[in-house]
């Protein structure tokens, strides 16, 4: 940020678009939970934004969604 000459402040548009950038980022890689009750799947960001860890349906307890990826491991 920015003042002019006039006192006003001036927001520069390199910072708002490195900000977009890396809360895109953060969304695309995020975690993924599943309620155990329901099974509705949800992101780590949309449970940040509520006031109480809670799911659509009133449950309060999740799991972290193994990806789908299968990791194999040479041996020796």
């Amino acid at each position: 940020m920015t003042i002019d000459a006039g006192g006003t402040a001036v927001i520069e548009r390199d910072a708002e678009d490195a900000t977009a950038r890396s809360t895109e980022e953060t969304v695309k890689f995020g975690v993924s939970y599943s309620c155990i009750r329901c099974g509705t799947i949800t992101t780590g960001a949309e449970i940040e934004k509520l006031p109480e860890i809670k799911c659509i349906c009133g449950f309060k307890v999740f799991i972290k969604v193994r990806p789908p990826i299968v990791k194999t491991i040479k041996a020796i």
